[in-house]
C-alpha cells in the first residue's frame, strides 16, 4: 500500500510543520484570543497536553466551544497538522457546524481534519482498504429497507416460519452482534436458546449475500473497520500514525463497536501482529466529552460504562469537570440536580450559574389529559399575550409519541401555531394514515389511492405485475380499482397466488363495508378491520421498538374513534328547546355516530393547512417532540407533560433498575432543555385503549425540592370524581394500569349495566348520579346528572364509564 502517511510527522508537536500560507496565517486567532470567554475549567481542557482527557461536561456547560476552541488551540498554537486530527460526532448536521466554526478561528486549513460521524469516518477507512478482506472497494451500503428485503429471502430460503421467526427480530438480534463485533463465523457460540441458534445461522446466510453482493449493512460499516484494523496491524498503524489527535463528543452514547474503534486509534494496545517494531507509533491524543447524565440511548446499543470506566480503560487519564451552566436559571438546575442525584453510582456533579434563580417551576394536575393540553395552550397564549416569550421559543416534551394527539388537537382548535419535530402529526403518521386508508375504502370504494395503499399493506404477495394486470382489466371494462379487484376471477395472466390473495382482499373490505351499511359504529369497524387485515398482528409481533410505538398509536386512533362514537351517543338533556323543536326531533338530530361521519371529523383535525412556518421574523411556532429528540436543543419555555407512573417513566421501566436510572436521566435531559421557565404536568385520568386509565404521579415530581415549586393545581384541587379515581388507583394501580390485548372486553368495558341512584365515574365528565335508564340490550340508554356539568344521555354499549 503507499504509504499514505508520510506526510505526517508521527509526533504529537512537529518540529517541522507544514507552514500555513500568509492569508491563513492572517486568519487564525492569537492565543489569547483562542482563550477569551473561557471559564477556568473550559481553559484547561482547551491547552491540556499529553495524556487522554475526560471532559464531563454538564448540560449548557459550554462543550461545543471547548471541542472547537481546542482545535483551534491545537493548530494555531501546538503547531499541529489539521490532517492529524480527527474529530468524531453523532450527526452529520453537528459535524459540518464544528467544521465551520474552526475554520472561521483557523481558516481553510482546517478542511484537512477528518471531522465526521463514526459510519462516515468508516467508510472512508473501507473504502481505502477493504480489498484485504477479499471486497470491491465500490461496494454498495444496504439501507434498512434493503437489508430487510435481504433476510426476507434468506428466512424463506431457510423455511424459517415467519410467526415464530419474524424478519425483525432475526435483524435485531443481528445488528446487537454487529455491535458487539460478534461475526458470522463466531455468532453460533453466542447462542442462549434454540432460537437465537436460528438467528445465527440466519446470521451466517445473510452474511454470505452480502458479501456475494458486493454490500455492507448499515451495521457492518464500524464493525468491518474495526475488524480491518485488528486484523492487519501495519494499517491499524498507519491510522495512528495520521491521527495524532482524536476527539469525540457526546461519548456516553457510544457501544461496544465505537468504543473500541477509538480505541484501536488512541490506546496502548498488544501488537503482537507487527513483526517490525519501528513502525510501532506512540498513542494518539485522545480527548472524550460527555456527560453519564445524560446516556439515554440504551435502546439503541449505547453503554454507559464506556464513559463511566473511561480512567480504567486509558491509564493516566485526567478528567475536567464542566459544572457552570450558560443556559438555564438556577432554580432549574437545581431540580436537575436534585433529580439525577437520585441514581446510583454516578459521579457526583452539580451544575449551577451565575444567571440568577429565576422564576419557580409552575405544577400542575389536570383531571384528563385533554384539560392538561388546554392548561398548557392556555399558559403560552398568556405567555404570548403578555410578550415574555415567542411561541418559536416553546417546547412541549412527552415521552412517546401517542401522547402528542390530545396536545394537537387542543392546539388546532385553540388556533395556536406547532410543529413536531422527531416525527409527524399524528393523524400524518403511516401506520395512522394506512388505518384511515382502510376505513376510506370500506366507506368510499371509487377511492383509489386509499385502496392502492393498502392493497399489500401488511404484505400479502400481492406484486407489481399483478397490480398491473388489474389497472388493464380495469381500463378494459371502465371499473374502478376496487371493482376491478371484486372481479379477479376475471382477469388474465394472474398468477394462482396472487388471485387468491386479492380475492381474499376484495372478500374482506366487503365484509366489512357490510357492517358498515348495518350500522357498526366507526370504533367497532377501525377494531375489526385492524384485526381483519393482519396490519395488528404484524406490529404486534415485531421486536423493533418503533413498531411497539406504532401499536400505542393505533391504540391511540381507536381511543379517538371511541370518544366519537360515546360523543355522538351523548344527548345533552339541559339543551334548550326551541319554538320549533320537540325533545324528539333534538333527539333524532343527535350526531350521527356511523363510520363516514367520522371520516369527516378526523379530516378536519389532520387538516393542517392553516398552521403557519416558523418564519424567524414572526412569533415562529410552538415544538412538540418526545424527550429523546430534545437532547441537544433549548428553549425559553418547555413543558414537560404526561409526568405519571407508567407514562415517564415508563412502564416498562418501572420493574428494571437499570431502565428506571435511564428514564430518569431522560428526566434530567428534559428539565435541562429550559432556559427560564419549566413546567411539569401531569393528568389524573388518561385514555387508553378506550377506558379510563389511572396513574399516580411520576416518581420524579416527588424528587423535585418543594421549595422550587409553584402548584398551581394539585391533586388535592381535582374534581371529586378525579380524587376518587386517584385515591383508588394508590391502591391498585397496578390492576388498572394494565391492559389484556386490543379491543377485549377487559381494556374496553362493553354493555355496562346500571339503575337509577347508581354512582358512575365518566372519563370525561367524571362522577355522575344515574336518574334513569330506558332501552334493553344493544339500545341500553341512561340519563347521568354530572352536577356543574349537566345532564348527559349515554349509549351504555359505549360510554366509557364505570358503576362504583
Amino acid at each position: 500500500m503507499p504509504d499514505l502517511f508520510s506526510a505526517f510527522d508521527p509526533r504529537p508537536d512537529a518540529a517541522h510543520p507544514t507552514p500555513a500560507p500568509p492569508t491563513e496565517r492572517r486568519a487564525a486567532r492569537a492565543a489569547p484570543d483562542l482563550l477569551e470567554g473561557l471559564n477556568p475549567a473550559q481553559r484547561e481542557a482547551v491547552v491540556h497536553q499529553g495524556s487522554p482527557i475526560l471532559v464531563v461536561a454538564g448540560a449548557g456547560s459550554g462543550k461545543t466551544r471547548v471541542l472547537t476552541r481546542r482545535i483551534a488551540w491545537l493548530v494555531a498554537e501546538r503547531n499541529v497538522h489539521p490532517g492529524s486530527i480527527l474529530a468524531i460526532t453523532f450527526t452529520n448536521k453537528a459535524a459540518a457546524e464544528m467544521r465551520e466554526r474552526v475554520i472561521d478561528v483557523v481558516g481553510n486549513r482546517a478542511k484537512l481534519m477528518w471531522v465526521s460521524t463514526f459510519h462516515s469516518a468508516c467508510v472512508r477507512i473501507l473504502r481505502a482498504d477493504i480489498d484485504r478482506f477479499g471486497m470491491d472497494k465500490r461496494f454498495s451500503i444496504y439501507d434498512d429497507t434493503d437489508a430487510k428485503r435481504l433476510m426476507t429471502l434468506v428466512t424463506r430460503e431457510l423455511d424459517l416460519d415467519p410467526k415464530r421467526y419474524p424478519v425483525r427480530a432475526i435483524m435485531n438480534w443481528v445488528s446487537n452482534c454487529k455491535n458487539e463485533l460478534i461475526d458470522h463465523e463466531s455468532a453460533g457460540s453466542h447462542t442462549s436458546n434454540p432460537n437465537e441458534e436460528v438467528y445465527a445461522e440466519a446470521y451466517r446466510e445473510y452474511q454470505r449475500r452480502l458479501v456475494a453482493a458486493n454490500a455492507l449493512d448499515f451495521d457492518d460499516l464500524i464493525m468491518t473497520a474495526v475488524h480491518l484494523l485488528q486484523a492487519f496491524g501495519d494499517l491499524r498503524e498507519s491510522y495512528r500514525r495520521r491521527f495524532r489527535h482524536v476527539l469525540v463528543d457526546e461519548y456516553q452514547d457510544t457501544n461496544h463497536a465505537q468504543y473500541e474503534l477509538v480505541r484501536q486509534l488512541s490506546a496502548k494496545i498488544d501488537t503482537p501482529d507487527v513483526t517490525d517494531p519501528t513502525v510501532l507509533v506512540d498513542p494518539a491524543e485522545l480527548m472524550v466529552v460527555g456527560d453519564s447524565d445524560q446516556s439515554i440511548y440504551a435502546f439503541r446499543g449505547a453503554t454507559i460504562r464506556n464513559i463511566l470506566d473511561f480512567e480504567s480503560d486509558f491509564p493516566g487519564a485526567r478528567t475536567i469537570m464542566l459544572e457552570q451552566n450558560y443556559r438555564s436559571t438556577q432554580n432549574i438546575l437545581n431540580a436537575a440536580n436534585s433529580v439525577i442525584a437520585r441514581n446510583a453510582n454516578r459521579p457526583e456533579k452539580r451544575l449551577w450559574s451565575d444567571s440568577g434563580a429565576g422564576d419557580l417551576i409552575i405544577g400542575y394536575v389536570a383531571d384528563t389529559e385533554h384539560d392538561e393540553a388546554q392548561f398548557i395552550a392556555n399558559e403560552i397564549d398568556a405567555l404570548s399575550d403578555a410578550g415574555k416569550t415567542r411561541y418559536g421559543d416553546v417546547a412541549v416534551f412527552y415521552r412517546t409519541n401517542a401522547q402528542s394527539r390530545a396536545l394537537e388537537e387542543v392546539f388546532i382548535r385553540v388556533g395556536l401555531p406547532y410543529k413536531v419535530v422527531g416525527g409527524v402529526r399524528f393523524y400524518e403518521r403511516r401506520e395512522v394514515r394506512d388505518a384511515i386508508a382502510y376505513l376510506r375504502s370500506i366507506t368510499n370504494p371509487a377511492d383509489d389511492v386509499s385502496v392502492r395503499r393498502i392493497l399489500n399493506v401488511p404484505k400479502r404477495g400481492i406484486g407489481d405485475r399483478a397490480v398491473a394486470a388489474v389497472e388493464l382489466f380495469a381500463a378494459a371494462e371502465s371499473l374502478t380499482f376496487s371493482e376491478a379487484l371484486d372481479r379477479v376471477a376475471e382477469i388474465n395472466g394472474l398468477a394462482t397466488r396472487s388471485a387468491n390473495q386479492i380475492a381474499g382482499f376484495a372478500e374482506m373490505m366487503a365484509a366489512h363495508r357490510q357492517l358498515v351499511a348495518a350500522g357498526n359504529s366507526a370504533d367497532e369497524v377501525l377494531t375489526s378491520i385492524l384485526s381483519a387485515s393482519g396490519y395488528l398482528a404484524e406490529l404486534e409481533s415485531s421486536s423493533d421498538p418503533q413498531d411497539e410505538t406504532r401499536v400505542e398509536n393505533l391504540i391511540e386512533l381507536v381511543s379517538v374513534a371511541g370518544e366519537f362514537v360515546a360523543a355522538a351517543n351523548t344527548v345533552d338533556l339541559d339543551q334548550e328547546i326551541g319554538d320549533d323543536e320537540t325533545e324528539a326531533e333534538l333527539e333524532e338530530s343527535a350526531p350521527d355516530d356511523s363510520l363516514p361521519a367520522f371520516l369527516e371529523r378526523i379530516a378536519l383535525v389532520a387538516d393542517a393547512d392553516q398552521i403557519p412556518d416558523n418564519d424567524p421574523d414572526d412569533d415562529g411556532v410552538v415544538t412538540l417532540m418526545t424527550l429523546h429528540t430534545a437532547k441537544g436543543l433549548e428553549f425559553d419555555t418547555v413543558f414537560l407533560s404526561g409526568c405519571e407512573d407508567g407514562v415517564f417513566p415508563h412502564m416498562r421501566a418501572l420493574m428494571d433498575a437499570h431502565e428506571l436510572a435511564e428514564e430518569r436521566r431522560l428526566a434530567y435531559v428534559g428539565i435541562t432543555r429550559a432556559r427560564r421557565r419549566l413546567y411539569v404536568t401531569r393528568a389524573a385520568v388518561r385514555a387508553a385503549w378506550g377506558a379510563p386509565q389511572y396513574n399516580p404521579a411520576s416518581r420524579f415530581l416527588e424528587e423535585l425540592p418543594s421549595h422550587l415549586m409553584d402548584w398551581r393545581r394539585t391533586g388535592k384541587d381535582l374534581t371529586s370524581w378525579a380524587a376518587t379515581s386517584a385515591t383508588r388507583s394508590s391502591r391498585s394501580w397496578s390492576q388498572t394500569s394494565t391492559t389484556t390485548g386490543f379491543g377485549t372486553a377487559s381494556s374496553k368495558p362493553r354493555g355496562l349495566s346500571v339503575a337509577a341512584g347508581d354512582r358512575v365515574l365518566h372519563a370525561t365528565f367524571g362522577m355522575g348520579s344515574v336518574i334513569a335508564t330506558s332501552g334493553t340490550g344493544e339500545q341500553a340508554k341512561a340519563d347521568v346528572d354530572f352536577g356543574s356539568a349537566g345532564l348527559k344521555r349515554f349509549l351504555l354499549k359505549v360510554a366509557p364509564m364505570e358503576k362504583l
